[in-house]
Parts: C-alpha cells; sequence; structure tokens
C-alpha cells in the first residue's frame, strides 16, 4: 500500500464513524486551541511589561535619599534630603560612561486654567531627565538653558494634562496656576503610557528644577539646594553594574561618610528589575502553556482507545489482508497513518479555535496577544507526534495479529 493510499484509508476509516472520530479529536483540539490562547495571550503579557518598563527608558539607575540617624534615632529612607544637584553635576562630570544626571523633585499639586482643574504630578528636573527618560517633546519645545538658570515660570505638560486642562483648547502659550502661581505652557509632551506599575506616565507637569524648589515644592530644598533623587543614564547595559559601584564610591567621597557609616542613599537598578520582570511574565506564560497541554496528554489518550476499539473491530479485515500478503509493516503504517490523520485534523481546528480565542479575550477584556506562525506550527507538529505516540500501540497489536486467529473472529 503507498502513502497516499493508506492516507486515503485512514481518512475512509474516519468518515465511516464520523460522530465518533469527532469525539476523539476533541480531546486533541480542546488542548491545541488552549496552548495557542494561553501561549499567546501569555506572549501579549510579556510584551506589555517589556514596553511599559522600555517606557521609563533604557540602562537607568536611579539615587534617593537612604536612611537618616539623628540622636541614635534611624529615620528610615528618605526622611531626609541627602542629594543635591551638585551630585548629579559630579555625577555626569566624574563618571565614566554616565551619559545623564538628572536631579529630580516631585509633588502632587492642583492646576487651574480658567474654569478646569486637574491634581497632577509635578516634576522639577532639567534637560538630563528628557534624555535619560528618551522622552521626545509632541509639540512645542523643551526648556531652554537661560530658562533653568533664571528659574522661569515656564511648564512642559503630558498628553492627559493637555486633554484633562485645555480639552480642545491648543495649551500652547496659554497660562495656568499652580499653588496660585502662574506658569507659562512652552511644551507638550509625546504620550508615554502606562508604567510597569499601572501609573499614567502622561498625567506630569514638568518644571525647571529651581522653580519648582523656590515656587511649589518649598523652601527647605531651595535652602540646601536638595533634591529628591537623581537618575543617572549609562551608555550600555554593560556599563551599569561598575557605573553604579563608582556612583555609590563618588557619593560616599562628598557626603563624607566613614568607612562604618552606612550609606545615605539608596541606588536601584531599573534594568536589572525590568529584566526579572520580563522573566517573570516569561515564566508565566510557560506555565499556562503546560496546564494546557495537560489537554493534549487527555487528547492522546482518547486516541489511542479508539484506535484500539477500531482494530478489534477491523480484526477480520486486518487478517485477510496479512493472509493475502500484507506485510506487518503495511499494516503498522497503515494504522499509525490514521491516528497522525485523527490527531493532526484535531490540531488544525484547534488552531482556528486557539486564534479565535485568543483574539476574542483580547478584544473584550482588553487584554494583549501575540499569536506566532512559530507555535502555531509547533502546535499542529505537536498533536502529530501524538498521534505517532499514542497510535504505535493499537498498530502495532494490528500488525502482529496471526492471520487464522484473526479470520476466526465474528
Amino acid at each position: 500500500m503507498s502513502l497516499l493510499e493508506a492516507i486515503r484509508s485512514a481518512l475512509s476509516a474516519i468518515g465511516a464513524n464520523a460522530l465518533r472520530s469527532a469525539l476523539t479529536m476533541l480531546g486533541i483540539i480542546i488542548g491545541v486551541a488552549a496552548v495557542i490562547a494561553m501561549v499567546a495571550i501569555g506572549a501579549g503579557a510579556r510584551e506589555r511589561v517589556t514596553g511599559q518598563i522600555k517606557s521609563l527608558g533604557a540602562n537607568l539607575a536611579i539615587i534617593q535619599s537612604g536612611n537618616v540617624t539623628q540622636g541614635g534615632v534611624r529615620l528610615g529612607a528618605g526622611a531626609s534630603s541627602t542629594l543635591t544637584d551638585e551630585d548629579a553635576a559630579a555625577i555626569l562630570k566624574e563618571v565614566e560612561d554616565v551619559t545623564a544626571a538628572a536631579p529630580v523633585l516631585v509633588t502632587r499639586a492642583q492646576a487651574v486654567y480658567a474654569g478646569a482643574n486637574w491634581s497632577t504630578q509635578i516634576t522639577a528636573t532639567d534637560l538630563d531627565f528628557f534624555a535619560a527618560r528618551e522622552w521626545e517633546i509632541g509639540a512645542g519645545r523643551l526648556f531652554e538653558p537661560e530658562e533653568l538658570r533664571k528659574g522661569e515660570i515656564v511648564a512642559v505638560i503630558g498628553q492627559t494634562v493637555a486633554r484633562n486642562l485645555f480639552g480642545e483648547e491648543d495649551p500652547l502659550d496659554q497660562q495656568f496656576r499652580i499653588r496660585n502661581v502662574p506658569f507659562k505652557v512652552i511644551g507638550v509632551m509625546a504620550p508615554k503610557g502606562q508604567s510597569a506599575l499601572g501609573q499614567d506616565q502622561d498625567d506630569v507637569i514638568f518644571v525647571p528644577l529651581d522653580t519648582g524648589r523656590r515656587r511649589i515644592v518649598g523652601r527647605n530644598y531651595a535652602r540646601d539646594r536638595s533634591v529628591q533623587s537623581i537618575m543617572v543614564k549609562f551608555a550600555s547595559e554593560e556599563a551599569i553594574t561598575p557605573g553604579i559601584a563608582e556612583v555609590s564610591a563618588l557619593l560616599r567621597q562628598r557626603h563624607r561618610l566613614m568607612e562604618d557609616q552606612e550609606d545615605d542613599f539608596i541606588v536601584r537598578n531599573l534594568t536589572e528589575i525590568a529584566n526579572t520582570a520580563t522573566a517573570a511574565a516569561t515564566t508565566l506564560s510557560w506555565l499556562l502553556a503546560a496546564v494546557a497541554a495537560v489537554s493534549l496528554l487527555v487528547g492522546g489518550i482518547g486516541i489511542m482507545n479508539i484506535m484500539l476499539v477500531s482494530v478489534t473491530e477491523r480484526t477480520r479485515e486486518i487478517g485477510l489482508r496479512l493472509a493475502v500478503g500484507a506485510r506487518q509493516s503495511a499494516v503498522l503504517t497503515q494504522f499509525l497513518i490514521e491516528a497522525t490523520t485523527l490527531a493532526t485534523i484535531g490540531g488544525a481546528v484547534g488552531v482556528g479555535l486557539g486564534i479565535a480565542a485568543a483574539l476574542t479575550i483580547a478584544h473584550v477584556a482588553g487584554w494583549p496577544s501575540v499569536i506566532s506562525v512559530q507555535t502555531i506550527l509547533i502546535a499542529v507538529g505537536v498533536s502529530g507526534l501524538i498521534g505517532v505516540f499514542f497510535g504505535f500501540y493499537p498498530a502495532r497489536r494490528a500488525a502482529r495479529l496471526d492471520p487464522i486467529e484473526a479470520l476466526r473472529r465474528e
């Protein structure tokens, strides 16, 4: 029997018991559909997490005020600001492979324009912040060096602030108030979207560092020229770890810390956090696929069961074929092809249902899904291998039947 004849025979046998074949394929269909859908959703989640983390900027570290001890009492992280904009300037100048070092002050305040108002985050910083975050201007312009030096009362706003404060009106060159201080809008940032923690990154107003210290945040920061944090961007991912060590040594020297004293600052490696989050999302997607793959195992057992029934029902046919000269290998191949065909058809149907399920979930729940050709090919291939694996025992049993005993069966 040729391969084409074996396939025709397999399709004929499947068609002769259409309902039974459909029920047998159900386990494979559900398994493949579940694997396709879960892998697509897992890949979509991984891409969303990666995109949100990358929106913070690449190769970043954030330096924050650390523990402070007064009179033997440890006040905890951030209790007192120990960082200054001079620290940021020194890091940029003295640490190799640092391409930007932005001093940052953050607070929340109410912005008011005409009859509208909006509570938002106010970030006082300099031009290095936008370079570190890789954040482009959408309309207008960023601060000029002279405006930063003089502490001019100007602002660059995010898309969310522009929409809620100015509506359809063009915000450029408009004036609004923050704590009764009139600010002029000179630019609107390009959209950034949500952060990895779900925070709207476009809900922000940027003002020059000195302006924020004197006019919004408070006099204590202005008197000490202190800042809450410093955002540091390195030239490459490989430069981050040695660069952080250099930054720590420089800040300890500048803050005159003795060897037995703890750091009065905390350095957080955002790239390391990003890699950890991506790895966690990848692990989750594989876990979902593994759980869904259990259905494939159940489907394979169903194929083995129905093929054993088929061998029993067709014992006389097998005996007749063997009696007229058919080789055992031909009988083995016929039943293997029948089991594989059954599994492959189920896999193909499962792929269609899996893609439909992934797209439906993405549409209804707003959850991203990424369907790859590689996943589809693997799912169909695995379903075929399941047919071979679970169909081998029934096929081998059919091939080893004694023709005389088989012909005696009713």
